[in-house]
């Protein structure tokens, strides 16, 4: 037993050395300031001597070896402490902005709400607009999906409906530099900042359904106003802490998902682990498991009637665009 028990802990302990001197030779790759050639060259030696380290220390039982390991590693994450997310830069325009809001009572008003008119994903009509909302006319939450990448992995938008019509939709992304792209991998290192947008809906769904062609899926919560209010002013005060102290967006841990859940424990909500908060293409499916959907109705007839393409591309990103997209799409309040 002590064999096997030794055994495990060399194992468990190697296995662990190995990740550790991958995760620093990647975040080495993704953030050091140098051209790819010379990232290249000192990410191979440290590479290489991270694995010399570690078989010398196997074979050997060399402590040197294992210590000079350690303070390899130890480096590489004292220096990736220091990285800090950039308040400016060249942003891409329709990041270009982080949205914040003020409340006095019932009034709801909000700085950068963004309205562009979209003719495609490089032609489009800049709008950032001041926005007022009386959070006593708060009637819905609804929970858009924008799939990109097939049924696993989607973007989530949560959107705001008042009885006068207006709808305010929320949508948490990577605050992408002038040219730059969306990459999983590289914003688990520390790659881009994170933003989140307040928008018309015509504008931030309609740019993925009608201009990128996503798959863009609506489902109608039936969360009370009450919590709807207390979850409309968490964004709002997620996003005024955001513009004071900027963050990074991690494609696991903090995203378009996990911060929604984040703000629904600071509500006092017990959001238990669950993997399709990861795998988050199934997010519909958990809270429906919830009671935040309609259960009423089985869980594929939601999903075959949410998806809402066809009715955007036929009546365009013009005024209206939230009713139109609404239409057959069930809840419980039009059931």
């Amino acid at each position: 037993m002590r064999h096997i028990a030794r055994t495990l802990i060399v194992v468990s302990s190697a296995a662990s050395a190995l990740l550790a001197g991958l995760w620093a030779t990647l975040a080495l790759w993704y953030r050091l300031p140098l051209f790819d050639p010379g990232k290249l060259f000192i990410c191979v030696a440290y590479a290489a001597l991270c694995l010399a380290c570690l078989t010398i220390t196997l074979r050997r039982r060399s402590y040197v070896a294992a210590l000079v390991l350690a303070v390899a590693i130890a480096s590489v994450v004292v220096w990736w402490s220091t990285l800090a997310p950039p308040a400016t830069a060249d942003w891409s325009p329709d990041v270009a902005r982080q949205v914040t809001g003020r409340i006095d009572g019932d009034r709801l008003t909000l700085d950068g709400v963004r309205d562009f008119e979209w003719r495609s994903n490089t032609d489009f009509t800049e709008g950032w607009k001041t926005r007022e909302y009386d959070l006593g006319q708060l009637a819905s939450v609804d929970l858009f999906m924008s799939y990109w990448s097939g049924p696993y992995i989607a973007h989530m938008i949560l959107s705001f409906g008042f009885k006068d019509g207006q709808y305010l939709a929320w949508s948490v992304e990577v605050r992408r530099r002038r040219g730059g792209a969306f990459s999983p991998i590289a914003d688990l290192f520390k790659s881009n900042p994170l933003v989140i947008i307040a928008a018309e809906e015509r504008d931030v769904i309609g740019v993925r359904s009608n201009i990128r062609g996503e798959d863009v899926q609506l489902f109608r919560t039936n969360l009370p106003p009450p919590v709807g209010r207390d979850l409309l002013l968490a964004y709002v005060q997620d996003a005024n802490e955001l513009a004071a102290a900027p963050r990074w967006y991690n494609s696991i841990t903090t995203n378009c998902t996990t911060a929604v859940v984040s703000m629904m424990r600071a509500l006092g909500d017990v959001i238990p682990f669950d993997w399709r908060l990861y795998v988050n293409g199934y997010v519909p499916n958990y809270v429906y498991a919830r009671g935040v959907l309609d259960t009423g109705l089985p869980m594929s007839r939601l999903r075959e009637a949410a998806h809402i393409d066809a009715r955007a591309g036929e009546f365009g990103l013009a005024e209206g665009f939230s009713d139109a997209i609404r239409v057959g799409v069930p809840s419980q309040s039009n059931r």
